[in-house]
């Protein structure tokens, strides 16, 4: 039932995550108001318990040492789905892969989940704390908006809300004198993220024929003939970048007659590419070309002399990509 796959998507949800706040830092000032030291406040990956564990067990850490407080710790602590963000479940979407931009990928719609996270700030000093807890809550008005890169075989990015949804503070002061005090600022945020399933080439599921048949007559058991039809996409574009001769003079949008430099490789009843409009050749008289305009439902548009005539043929049609509003060719087998 079940193929391996790994996006990383929870993991670089995480590191994006952690990105947001390693960059704060926090100013000592004078009774002058003269700065007299700056301190980058050092961000670590994992649970506050076992930051003040260390703190209590390694007596060492009591010395005034400024790397040891303020500090901060953030942990992933839940994973949820999100009803409210779900969408239909088996549509898909295609991309290019990222790796030659030419190949086709195809991917069900994600699925949204939310992820909560929590940010410890752990100081000696109030006034540390709250230089920190400034210097971050001015961006979540609840909400922060990043961009993380989820999956990158399809360079697929999406804007992922970062919601801050409350704020504790506990003052660890409890002890005797030699016990070291820790204001500690919990801010508990809620991710939301989309998880996508495996990546699969879009060009295995593009329809090459199909065969339909059926019998007639009054009852299945004495037919009186059997029917089957085939139906082949046909091509509405040139791909392979073939040009069989080039414009003579201008063409508005009401023209049917077309002339060209040499229609002598151009067929009657053939269908030629003038630039992504596609004309079917209702006849030939030397290089004068009638022609039926915008099939296919292409749009019809005016082309200047020296344009480009490419011809469609079966070459082409072996050639269509996903997503082509190609045609289909009918045959009664």
């Amino acid at each position: 039932m079940f193929e391996y796959f790994y996006h990383e998507i929870l993991r670089r949800t995480v590191i994006a995550f952690g990105s947001l706040f390693n960059e704060i830092s926090i100013k000592h000032t004078n009774n002058s108001g003269a700065v007299t030291n700056v301190i980058k406040v050092p961000l670590a990956y994992g649970p506050t318990q076992k930051f003040l564990a260390r703190l209590e067990q390694s007596p060492d850490l009591s010395k005034p040492v400024q790397i040891t407080l303020p500090r901060m710790s953030f942990e992933f602590t839940g994973l949820n789905y999100d009803p409210t963000r779900k969408s239909t479940t088996t549509q898909t979407f295609t991309a290019k892969s990222a790796e030659d931009g030419k190949e086709t990928k195809k991917v069900y719609l994600p699925v949204p989940y939310n992820m909560q996270f929590e940010l410890s700030i752990m100081s000696k000093l109030n006034d540390d704390a709250l230089q920190i807890i400034e210097q971050i809550l001015p961006y979540f008005q609840p909400a922060y908006t990043m961009s993380v890169e989820l999956v990158d075989i399809i360079n697929e990015k999406r804007d992922i809300p970062v919601v801050l949804e409350n704020i504790t503070m506990q003052d660890d002061y409890e002890g005797n004198f030699t016990t070291r005090r820790v204001l500690i600022y919990t801010l508990r945020f809620t991710v939301k993220t989309y998880l996508f399933g495996p990546v699969s080439s879009a060009s295995k599921d593009i329809i090459k024929k199909t065969t339909i048949g059926y019998v007639a007559g009054d009852t299945t058991n004495t037919p009186t003939r059997e029917i089957v039809y085939s139906a082949q996409p046909r091509a509405i574009k040139n791909y392979t970048g073939t040009v069989v001769t080039n414009l003579t003079k201008d063409i508005t949008t009401e023209d049917i007659l077309i002339t060209v430099d040499n229609a002598s490789s151009i067929s009657v009843n053939t269908y030629l590419d003038l630039e992504g409009e596609e004309v079917f050749v209702r006849s030939k008289a030397g290089n004068v070309l009638t022609v039926d305009r915008g099939r296919d439902n292409t749009t019809i548009t005016s082309h200047l002399a020296g344009s480009p005539v490419k011809s469609i043929t079966t070459t082409d049609n072996t050639l269509i990509e996903d997503g082509d509003d190609f045609g289909f060719n009918g045959i009664n087998l």
